[in-house]
């Protein structure tokens, strides 16, 4: 063989390998669809339970990459917390161990047909479930085809003395194995990808046993690189979710690179076999259906350690998951404009209560209300300030308040599957009815940041009198705002008339300071694009006075 169909059995065996471990780890997602991710939002509460959860969720889809991001995409919703989501990827790193545990199984002669059978069920099934099944059993045929390819394109390779002693280098420097192991994951982004080719490199004979651990235990710490790249951008949990994941995968692979010799020992024991035996002889090669020069039994072992590691150093870290939390606190400190989100008061335990899930619901309102509040404050401090600095916080809020409004609304749902009083049923109408306009309270305030961030990168004079106008219907839409969040919380019916005069106080206020923007705009005391900024944010003012009309009309129990 020569070297251009070396590279070529390369290059083609790893993207075979590579496409079909995404095919079937995008399959087995959209199969599990979105149970899996209510069983990660709702079970993880017991760490136990919670590493679980992330063993499982990991095993079904194979990918920890995606349960971890997922998991930090939670927490940076708000909608787990820092101690549930390190429970969660513990798990995680146990559930990717799968992968290597069915790889160490030859069975690539059931590649191709499993590629055909696969492609039928993707092209000629009408149901989206039968058709996801059809790319999971495409991806696995192709994962094992390129590990096939992949080891015949090797196959030379154990002839040349050169590759030999490339490879023996990882023997005299696990460091140099770990360094390698994590840098080629980093650049697949996949650990599964490194895993099978260090199975492939070691059963070839070109690795020994000690060096395939030492690329293993790099492997680990490569895959938490996916995580940090989900947290960029994402808030102070979300990013400390990502931390304690790589802390506890390179503390891991410190102790046990001190304790290389033990656990070599260790992970012998738990499969038959020498994981360093040669086949020498044609009889033995025929009698495993393998080359001369292949190493039958060290697969398993390599898959072994894999798991080993990340069994031991979850059991290690499950009882030091507060200790991980203060740590990764200590190095990701809180931002001081950012504070943590998440959901309070909504416990889904107590979703067959009616009247115990109603009070929480309620609770939950009136703090996704006061965040829609801060919205509408934050936003207007950097108008008066004439800066966009708190902006993108506004933004973040915003987020946080579409998600509270989703799961109020899904935790209602479920509640309303029980049975309900009448007054119960009503009740819960009404608060669905308050959120649904708390969060375009929320759309309102981000269309008010559009607007401000406008007015400040153009550089658009307001008058004083422009000025004055805002604040005045900024200050009685604050009053407003203020009433039926209290309202909320009080359920106090009687609210109406207030609410009522404020209404027409906001209409009023909206009315004449347009028709006082278009007398300045006649008389030329103001300009063009300042006036359409200026008019935009009186309609937001004024839609937000009718959504809190609304509330105080839920409130009262009209709607």
């Amino acid at each position: 063989m020569g070297t251009e169909e070396l590279i070529f059995g390369l290059i083609g065996g790893l993207g075979l390998f590579f496409i079909g471990m995404r095919f079937m780890s995008e399959g087995l997602q959209k199969a599990a669809g979105d149970r899996l991710r209510r069983i990660l939002e709702t079970l993880t509460n017991n760490r136990v339970v919670a590493t679980f959860v992330g063993l499982a969720a990991t095993a079904i889809i194979q990918s920890s990459s995606a349960t971890t991001v997922m998991t930090v995409s939670f927490v940076n919703a708000g909608l787990m917390t820092l101690k549930q989501a390190i429970g969660v990827v513990l798990g995680a790193n146990i559930g990717t161990t799968i992968t290597a545990q069915i790889i160490a199984f030859k069975i690539h002669h059931y590649a191709l047909p499993a590629i055909g059978l696969g492609v039928g069920l993707r092209l000629f099934t009408k149901s989206n479930r039968w058709r996801s099944i059809g790319e999971v059993i495409m991806g696995f045929g192709m994962l094992f085809y390129g590990l096939a390819l992949m080891k015949g394109a090797m196959s030379p390779l154990k002839d040349s003395p050169m590759v030999r002693e490339i490879f023996v280098m990882f023997d005299g420097n696990p460091l140099l194995g770990v360094l390698v192991g994590a840098l080629f994951t980093v650049m697949m982004q996949s650990s599964s990808v490194t895993v099978g080719v260090t199975m492939i490199l070691a059963s070839s004979g070109l690795l020994s046993f000690y060096g395939s651990v030492a690329l293993i235990l790099g492997d680990n710490i490569g895959t938490t690189i996916t995580a940090q790249l989900a947290s960029i951008g994402t808030n102070t949990a979300a990013r400390r979710t990502a931390q304690a994941h790589t802390l506890f995968n390179v503390i891991g692979v410190l102790y046990i690179l001190l304790l290389m010799p033990y656990f070599i020992k260790l992970v012998a024991l738990l499969a038959p076999g020498d994981p360093d035996f040669l086949i020498r002889t044609a009889p033995q090669a025929e009698r495993f259906g393998m080359e001369l020069g292949d190493k039958p039994y060290i697969a398993h072992h390599v898959a072994n350690a894999h798991t080993l590691f990340n069994v031991v150093n979850t059991l290690i870290f499950l009882p030091l998951l507060g200790v991980l939390v203060r740590v990764s606190s200590w190095m990701i400190p809180q931002r001081r404009e950012e504070e943590e989100f998440h959901l309070v008061y909504l416990n889904t335990k107590f979703v067959d209560s009616p009247p115990m899930a109603i009070e929480q619901a309620r609770s939950e309102t009136v703090r996704m209300g006061k965040i829609s509040l801060a919205m509408v404050d934050e936003v207007m401090e950097a108008f008066f300030k004439n800066t966009t600095n708190g902006l993108d916080l506004v933004r973040k809020k915003e987020g946080i308040v579409d998600m509270l409004h989703r799961e109020i609304i899904s935790f209602l749902v479920r509640t309303a599957q029980s049975p309900l009083s009448p007054e119960d049923s009503k009740e819960i109408n009404s608060i669905i009815h308050m959120t649904d306009n708390i969060e375009r309270i929320g759309d309102q305030a981000e269309n008010l940041c559009d607007l401000v961030e406008r007015k400040v990168r153009l550089k658009l004079p307001f008058t004083e009198v422009a000025m004055d106008d805002i604040r005045e219907i900024y200050s009685v839409n604050r009053e407003f705002l203020e009433l039926v969040i209290n309202g909320i919380r009080e359920g106090n019916r009687y609210i109406k008339p207030d609410a009522d005069v404020y209404e027409e106080r906001i209409n009023y206020l909206e009315n004449d300071k347009r028709e006082g923007h278009i007398k300045r705009l006649n008389n030329g005391v103001c300009e063009v694009d300042p006036g359409l900024v200026f008019i935009d944010m009186l309609t937001s003012f004024e839609k937000i006075g009718d959504h809190c009309f609304n509330i105080a009309e839920a409130v009262v129990g009209i709607k």
